[in-house]
């Protein structure tokens, strides 16, 4: 908790009362987007902002020539762009849509505050803690532009739903947190990997820009392509899932950077030459003397997905829904609860896009992001170093 209070510190002087907006949009103005990284995960942001009300597509960039010409079938009328520095020269683009490997996000995030445009970074916010102070840097400059962070479940109508079963103390002192997340594919076809474009090459994709600050390699269109199974660009599924569910109870329960993260597991099914492992097990001894634990596979999806928080009143059990249930010892008269709130088609991105007309702090902010990307760090940390690893917050390191 400390280390969250000292970040607000640095950070009030800029955010203090509500957020004035970097361009100054009414409730009626249409807002005019960048996307930086037009794969997969980038044109769903870009098709879910196109149906929210008065917004538009004004460029795309991307490294790979064939994912310009994808996007323009999407978007006929936006500029495209190899370099994303050209699309942030525009200064008819109100905000920046980033969804680049994990890598990138740290060059990509900083270049578009500096450049005063509001900015939705999809999860997880940083990939290391030196990146994570960076953004930082980048975000205390711009107080007046609006950032969302892309952990969707937080504009998810289970946020207002635990936050009402954990009212009146239904649900008494939590101590742990159950987190699972599996899935299973074809044995001939490998979690996480593509088919490879034979137009997958050195001309048609800008190796030296995809690498941004990661050691250089010679170009490999495998590894460009399946960049979530490597360590130089991804944080594995401790990045792409784990992030997700921890951010919705960072969010709910205000839960601080772990004290310590202890992460177990490795390659035990597909041996296709990934370094992410495949089986994985963190546990994060929370300051709030919460024990969060989190299991993850890729060889059965049986368990599927889904978290129960524990307490000693009674349990929230969130899966695709959420509801809550007694602890009959501690509340006998109680009786089951399940949640209610609707959750709006594209909530995260108009949340944004209200973020920048109203001037009003987004669903996940910032110093959330922050938060939870220390967390995720960490559980890479520990499973690479093979050991628990700790949190020094006065030093914002891992040790």
């Amino acid at each position: 908790m400390d280390s969250r209070r000292k970040f607000i510190g640095k950070m009030a002087t800029g955010l203090a009362g509500t957020l004035a907006p970097a361009s100054v949009l009414g409730a009626n103005d249409r807002i005019r987007l960048g996307i930086v990284g037009a794969g997969d995960r980038g044109m769903q942001l870009a098709r879910e902002a196109l149906a929210c009300p008065n917004t538009g597509i004004a460029a795309f960039a991307d490294v790979y020539t064939r994912r310009l010409e994808e996007a323009s079938a999407v978007a006929p009328a936006a500029t495209t762009f190899h370099d994303y520095r050209r699309l942030l020269e525009d200064p008819s683009i109100d905000a920046v849509v980033i969804a680049t490997p994990p890598h990138l996000h740290a060059e990509h995030f900083s270049a578009s505050l500096d450049a005063g445009r509001h900015v939705y970074q999809e999860k997880t916010l940083a990939f290391t803690v030196e990146h994570a102070r960076r953004m930082r840097a980048a975000r205390e400059k711009a107080p007046r532009c609006a950032v969302q962070i892309g952990h969707q479940a937080c504009s998810s109508g289970q946020v207002a739903d635990a936050l009402a079963f954990l009212r009146e103390g239904r649900v008494g002192k939590i101590t742990a947190i159950r987190a699972h997340m599996f899935r299973n594919a074809p044995l001939a076809k490998p979690h996480g990997t593509r088919p490879l474009y034979p137009d997958m090459t050195p001309a048609n994709i800008d190796w030296e820009a995809f690498l941004g600050e990661s050691p250089r390699i010679p170009f490999d269109a495998r590894r460009y392509l399946d960049w979530r199974l490597f360590w130089d660009t991804s944080g594995g599924n401790f990045y792409e899932s784990m992030s997700q569910q921890v951010a919705f109870w960072y969010k709910v329960l205000d839960l601080g950077i772990p004290r310590s993260a202890t992460a177990a597991g490795g390659v035990y099914l597909w041996k296709d030459g990934r370094e992410v492992p495949d089986t994985m097990s963190v546990s994060l001894e929370q300051p709030e003397e919460i024990l969060f634990s989190w299991d993850s596979g890729f060889g059965n999806d049986r368990p599927g997905a889904g978290e129960s928080a524990l307490g000693t009143h009674g349990t929230i059990e969130r899966t695709q829904q959420i509801r809550y249930v007694p602890q009959k010892v501690n509340r006998p008269d109680a009786t089951e609860m399940m949640g209610q709130t609707r959750t709006e088609p594209r909530a995260h991105m108009q949340n944004f896009l209200d973020a920048i007309r109203g001037g009003r702090e987004p669903n996940c902010p910032f110093e959330l992001g922050f938060r939870v990307s220390i967390a995720c760090r960490m559980a890479v940390e520990s499973y690479r170093r093979r050991r628990t690893v700790h949190w020094d917050r006065e030093k914002e390191e891992i040790v």
